[in-house]
């Protein structure tokens, strides 16, 4: 059975699309096939990202590694049996179609709380939460005490994770493996980031969720959406005066983002 990815924040702008489309063309330069699907239906943040990629290809005349991106399969309402749900049934099809023919499913969910997105979280192996290095973005985790810092309860996006893990457990399947990313890191060593630091390590031994180094805040990935290009194909193409100092150490900055997920069968070799 393919492994699934689902990479979910109930927050807009945490970076969940560049993650999203860098671990998974990662994947596929790596080997690996890698189905994918975009459940934020209106943004379609990560569906544009892979459209643009191969209107690149198709205009430069350039092949590069690449997701199989679909979209949701329509479902026939009249076949469905009273109370059952609409999406959930096109986001089985979905999983059922790419199944078959990848090692991963990639899933990337939209930044709100929607239908899909909670059914999304149940079927994930792998779960990725890229977070901004912000107590903004930490409140989706938990509430904490402004004053002490003590970690007063957990969030509405950790209580949905629990959730989804509980219907795991329920169905004898494996519990989810959760990694927080941590994008937009500040290069310098500052109070805000230390304070991020120390209230995550205490949360994660809380609630069950491990910490990985995600992406700085860096002008490049902005430049690359249009294109449909990652950091790992600037080489590639031809790209000139782009691999410099700053887009060298974002490369790494993936490089280690891939070693820390740890996924099964995988050997990080770029």
């Amino acid at each position: 059975m393919a492994h699934i990815i689902v990479v979910g924040n109930e927050k807009g702008g945490s970076g969940k699309s560049t993650t999203s489309m860098h671990v998974a063309t990662a994947l596929v330069r790596m080997g690996h096939s890698v189905g994918a699907l975009d459940l934020d239906l209106r943004q379609r943040t990560f569906g544009r990202y892979v459209e643009n990629r191969r209107t690149y290809c198709e205009t430069h005349d350039v092949k590069l590694p690449m997701p199989d991106y679909h979209d949701l399969p329509d479902v026939d309402r009249a076949k469905l049996k009273p109370g059952e749900n609409v999406y959930d049934h096109r986001l089985s099809a979905a999983v059922a179609t790419l199944e078959p023919d990848n090692d991963f499913i990639l899933i990337d969910c939209p930044g709100s709380h929607t239908r899909l997105s909670q059914v999304a979280h149940s079927l994930a192996d792998t779960l990725i939460t890229p977070l901004n290095d912000s107590f903004v973005d930490f409140d989706l985790l938990a509430h904490m005490d402004p004053d002490s810092g003590k970690i007063l309860s957990p969030s509405v996006y950790s209580e949905m994770v629990w959730n989804a893990r509980q219907l795991r457990a329920q169905a004898g399947l494996p519990s989810i493996d959760w990694v927080v990313v941590r994008n937009r890191l500040a290069a310098q060593r500052m109070h805000n980031k230390e304070k991020m630091e120390q209230a995550l390590n205490a949360l994660s031994k809380r609630i069950g969720f491990r910490i990985a180094p995600g992406f700085g805040e860096r002008v490049i990935f902005r430049e690359l959406f249009p294109r449909g290009l990652t950091l790992l194909d600037l080489r590639d193409v031809g790209v000139k005066g782009q691999m410099n100092i700053s887009n060298v150490a974002a490369r790494q900055e993936l490089r280690e983002l891939m070693k820390a997920l740890n996924l099964p069968g995988v050997s990080v070799n770029f």
